[in-house]
């Protein structure tokens, strides 16, 4: 799944399981390495990182559905300017929120913490998770593109 705009980038795709073989554990068994590449004004960078289980990587295409046709809510900074993500997952390494709504489609955070953050920010302690994020503003067709392709990517790796 690609998000961009004129600005960032932000590419995802499910690598592999974290092991190969079966091992009759519901959770082993369905860990996803998450390939990402980042483009920002910042610089770029890439990660591999077992961070989503196969039922919470369905529920990115669901989100991403839901910010095109209305149905997520836009989610401001709270008082001290902290961001919580809409949605966020077992590993903290990525999360999603949305920062504004139209007609023409939205502003998509995608929170990329601890080994999804980028190089000049790993290790920092000081860093509040999930406050690294980058915005794409995307259109309506481009939200729904990205999650049929996150849906097709999927499809190679069911629940076990």
């Amino acid at each position: 799944m690609l998000l961009i705009d004129h600005v960032n980038s932000v590419e995802l795709r499910p690598l592999r399981y974290q092991f190969a073989g079966t091992r009759g554990n519901r959770y082993d068994d369905n860990w996803l390495v998450i390939g990402g590449k980042v483009t920002t004004s910042e610089g770029g960078w890439s990660f591999a990182d077992p961070a989503l289980l196969t039922h919470e990587a369905r529920e990115i295409a669901d989100w991403l559905r839901g910010a095109a046709q209305g149905t997520v809510a836009v989610t401001q900074p709270d008082a001290e300017g902290y961001v919580s993500p809409d949605t966020w997952f077992n590993e903290p390494v990525l999360a999603f929120s949305l920062a504004d709504r139209s007609e023409a489609g939205a502003v998509i955070r995608v929170h990329l913490t601890m080994e999804a953050a980028p190089p000049w920010r790993q290790g920092d302690h000081r860093v509040d998770i999930y406050q690294y994020f980058v915005n794409l503003r995307v259109n309506t067709a481009a939200l729904l593109h990205a999650a049929d392709q996150w849906d097709l990517a999927l499809a190679s790796f069911p629940t076990r």
